[in-house]
């Protein structure tokens, strides 16, 4: 009976075990989640910082897919930049009015023109320009001197002698015609810009009595595919003349390395007149060499008021030549004129001219 008592108990302590062990086992796995957590790697955080600032997981940056454009932006300021140079370079040898108003060197310029022809005068035309950078003024301030400012104002032209000169000059002798006036003015030039350039001046007007001006001029450059755009636009106030403004708007493009097309749209307004003077020229500027460059240019003018009309077709070869070191040069322009006060029928020019140009690279 003892034995068999044992067995039981025995029997019954297996039993036990059987079915407590797994009901201790399950117990455990479900009170886990309960006492540890498991935390993912992206928010555990160092044991010295779990009591002070919550962690907060920044997002990652966005990275913006490459614009498809900017491929193209080498190669149109390679191109912008190069047009820009040539036409710059060209400016400066033939000496024309964007040299003089937009050169950041110290530039003068004396000439002595004749034209004989449609147009012409017998004597010889008398012009100077000076433009100086002031000392210990960044380039800021210029002193200028030049003649017949007002003339130069209302024809905005790159090349100095396409145009016929005014009469009505003084005359000191039978050879020589001076100009009618003379003006000292200063200029304030705004911080360069890569495309925008702006400038304002203000000066004196001589004979006597002393005549007060004021005159501002900005231009923007841009690129425009294959071609430069260029826009300038000067207003401004003489004495003479009133208000007035002169728009002007080029279309460059590098036909070979030595060889510019420009396409130029001038328009000048005054206000005593309530005219527009307008002119349009498809110019091709082709450098030989160090010494010689030639213009071929085909130009239509025309006035708006009393009503609009060509005035005059012009049709010219320019040559300019470097005669001596860099500052002397002698210009040769024939022309051939269509005016309407001739119905349009041809009239040929010849226009001459000696200059003399200094600059801070001459």
């Amino acid at each position: 009976m003892q034995h068999i008592r044992s067995f039981i108990l025995l029997r019954n302590l297996l039993l036990g075990g059987v079915f407590f062990l797994p009901l201790q086992l399950f117990g455990a796995d479900q009170a886990a989640p309960m006492t540890q957590q498991v935390i993912p790697e992206a928010q555990q955080v160092a044991p010295d910082a779990q009591h002070s600032v919550p962690y907060i997981q920044e997002p990652l940056p966005q990275v913006q897919p490459p614009d498809s454009y900017d491929s193209m932006d080498a190669p149109r300021n390679y191109l912008s930049d190069k047009i820009a140079k040539l036409a710059s370079s060209i400016d400066r040898f033939f000496g024309g009015d964007r040299h003089y108003q937009e050169s950041n060197q110290s530039v003068i310029q004396m000439s002595l023109a004749r034209v004989a022809g449609y147009g012409g005068d017998p004597k010889f035309n008398l012009a100077a320009k000076v433009n100086i950078s002031l000392p210990a003024t960044e380039e800021r301030l210029r002193l200028l001197l030049e003649t017949d400012p007002e003339k130069n104002a209302t024809t905005d032209n790159y090349v100095t002698g396409t145009t016929i000169p005014t009469q009505g000059h003084a005359i000191i002798n039978n050879k020589v015609v001076v100009p009618e006036s003379a003006a000292l003015a200063v200029r304030y030039v705004a911080p360069e810009d890569t495309a925008l350039q702006f400038h304002v001046d203000g000066g004196l007007q001589f004979p006597m009595p002393v005549k007060p001006f004021v005159r501002a001029r900005s231009s923007y450059s841009a690129p425009l595919g294959g071609w430069r755009m260029k826009a300038a636009e000067s207003v401004y106030w003489f004495n003479t003349l009133g208000v007035g403004s002169t728009s002007l708007l080029d279309f460059e493009r590098i036909i070979s390395t030595p060889v510019l097309f420009r396409a130029s749209t001038n328009a000048t307004w005054l206000k005593d007149k309530n005219n527009f003077d307008l002119r349009q020229d498809l110019s091709i500027y082709h450098t030989l060499n160090d010494r010689t460059a030639l213009l071929y240019q085909a130009s239509a003018i025309g006035v708006t008021n009393p009503m609009f009309q060509v005035s005059d077709y012009v049709l010219l070869a320019f040559c300019r030549y470097r005669m001596h070191e860099k500052w002397l040069f002698f210009e040769l322009s024939p022309q051939l004129h269509f005016p309407v006060e001739k119905n349009y029928k041809v009239s040929p020019a010849l226009s001459m001219r000696l200059e003399m140009q200094f600059d801070d690279l001459r």
